[in-house]
């Protein structure tokens, strides 16, 4: 699930943005960074200065796990090509580094947006959703790969990480959580997300940084929500659209919104201004779809959500640099995809650390 933390926009990027509480820990932009924004900002130094004791595995839980056939994505077989990367180079963050991922721009058009955006949501709609009760985890396991730039000495060049898995756990209040990344945190057995953080701090959950519970609370109505998300947003990224709609997307791709409220999204998004369809998108495992996106004008990247082209279900998302911006050292060139993302699983799951398997 997305949450991972708030997700700062390029003008706002700073390191350790954090996953689902919107505690400021040592941690890659959430969902939010993790787009686009966490590669700039995560791969400069301190990222594992900062290591976070691993804590001890529970034990497993005897009730299975609950997978969650709305939102779960197979796994294809083909890698899609920009992940492929070669010549790669090993990294203190247990991650390998490589040349700069590109795809070809797919073209964008606004012509079917609503009817895409419709159909979305009654897919969302018409899947079973179980509700995360007390004392249970969301689950999520994705593999990612971003660009970055990367400075060595008085030179910065633009590079990659290669792809990897990530897996995320949180409780339905926010308050425990856990991740593995290794482009985050060089240990295998990962890192605590679990409230109070390292200042004895519980912030209150956000829509950039939410819970279950918090999501839970949110009104259904989609021009309503839409009015939320503007307001509880004013003055962050960009644009006030651009915003919105990654706010949406961070949603997507690592929280689990309830039943009512995941439709509902899709209906908000429909209402944002800019908002485009592109016919053929890629996830990071290789898989087609189609892609509900919004440019932003200013970083001159794209944000796309990528669908399955049947089903319409959420399969993962990408940010793909479409126009040159000037004034940038190094220059990103159309067509580098800065972040990519597949969804693989998501599920209820008894225990924090457990995964569907151990049920």
């Amino acid at each position: 699930m997305n949450a991972h933390s708030s997700r700062r926009r390029p003008a706002e990027q700073e390191d350790g943005t954090e996953l689902f509480s919107g505690t400021a820990r040592d941690l890659p932009a959430g969902r939010h960074q993790f787009h686009k924004e966490r590669l700039m900002a995560q791969i400069q130094q301190e990222r594992h200065d900062r290591h976070v004791p691993a804590k001890p595995r529970r034990g497993r839980l005897t009730r299975p796990a609950v997978l969650l056939p709305a939102l779960a994505a197979t796994l294809a077989g083909t890698v899609v090509a920009v992940s492929a990367l070669h010549g790669r180079e090993q990294t203190g963050d247990g991650v390998g580094t490589g040349p700069v991922l590109t795809t070809p721009v797919g073209a964008a058009s606004t012509r079917g947006v609503p009817q895409l955006l419709d159909r979305i949501s009654l897919a969302a709609a018409g899947t079973g959703h179980p509700d995360l009760k007390p004392g249970q985890y969301v689950y999520i396991e994705s593999q990612t790969a971003e660009t970055f730039v990367r400075t060595v000495g008085d030179e910065s060049s633009l590079a990659s990480h290669e792809l990897h898995r990530r897996q995320v756990w949180q409780s339905a209040d926010g308050t425990e959580g856990w991740l593995i990344d290794p482009a985050v945190n060089d240990s295998p057995e990962g890192e605590t997300l679990s409230l109070p953080d390292e200042q004895g701090n519980t912030p209150k959950a956000t829509l950039n940084a939410p819970s279950y519970d918090y999501l839970a609370k949110l009104t259904t109505d989609p021009d309503q929500l839409l009015a939320t998300i503007y307001k509880e947003t004013a003055g962050m990224g960009n644009s006030p659209d651009q915003e919105a709609f990654t706010t949406i997307g961070d949603l997507l791709g690592e929280s689990y919104p309830p039943a009512g409220l995941y439709p509902a999204l899709f209906k908000a998004a429909a209402k944002i201004p800019g908002v485009v369809v592109v016919n053929d998108a890629v996830d990071a495992v290789g898989r087609h779809g189609v892609a509900v996106a919004r440019l932003d004008e200013t970083s001159g990247q794209r944000e796309e959500w990528i669908f399955d082209r049947k089903t319409h279900v959420f399969l993962g998302e990408r940010t793909v640099q479409v126009k040159r911006v000037s004034g940038e050292e190094p220059v990103i060139e159309p067509g580098t995809v800065m972040y990519t993302s597949a969804v693989l699983r998501r599920a209820i799951v008894d225990g924090l650390r457990q995964t569907p398997s151990d049920g």
